[in-house]
């Protein structure tokens, strides 16, 4: 409980920087001036023993130092700034995940065979609907080109070949039509006769 400590009176205050080297972290006390290394600890699993919070304060923790030489000690530090004791989690936690990552990828180069295969494959009873270009074809019909709509007395027209222009060599003749000057002269309709006049003499009566 950081409530037991003399928080009005700290031992030692300076800055606390975090670094890694590999997959270990390591939590470093240091003069705020000279950058003098107080105290170190490092950590390799987090959350952990190397660093506890206490359990009436989200501004203060326990980590456990090291000297180097094998010597060990649980000391109580504290942020006067609780954005800066979240960001101090926050540092932890994204060097442990990364080093989660890192462990991962290793296993699936080793063992490309177990990592997680995509499946493309149907399932039973699985369907799916192409609708291409929203084209309809009549049962029995399939293959079977569109018909070209066909010109008087039934006869299909071509279009004109590429280039726009055509050139008739030698007149053309179709059965049951005359032609002048090789151009097709289809026949006209007789004119109707006129129609009677319906209203006889009634024009013509008085009043």
């Amino acid at each position: 409980r950081a409530a037991e400590w003399q928080l009005d009176q700290p031992a030692w205050s300076g800055r606390l920087r975090i670094t890694a080297r590999g997959k270990t972290a390591f939590i470093k006390l240091e003069d705020k001036t000279s950058g003098e290394l107080f105290a170190q600890a490092p950590v390799e699993q987090f959350p952990g023993i190397a660093v506890e919070s206490v359990t009436d304060s989200s501004r203060y923790f326990v980590i456990r130092v090291e000297d180097g030489n094998g010597r060990r000690a649980f000391i109580g530090v504290g942020f006067v700034d609780r954005g800066d004791a979240f960001d101090f989690n926050v540092a932890l936690q994204d060097h442990f995940k990364w080093v989660r990552q890192q462990s991962e990828l290793a296993k699936q180069a080793e063992n490309p065979e177990q990592a997680p295969k995509l499946d493309l494959g149907f399932k039973e009873g699985q369907t799916i609907k192409l609708n291409i270009a929203n084209m309809k074809k009549k049962e029995g019909a399939a293959g079977s080109a569109r018909p070209r709509p066909a010109g008087p007395g039934g006869l299909s027209l071509l279009p004109p070949p590429p280039g726009g222009k055509s050139s008739l060599s030698a007149p053309v003749w179709l059965p049951g039509t005359p032609i002048t000057d090789s151009l097709l002269a289809w026949p006209q309709p007789a004119a109707a006769p006129p129609a009677p006049d319906v209203w006889g003499d009634f024009t013509k009566a008085s009043g």
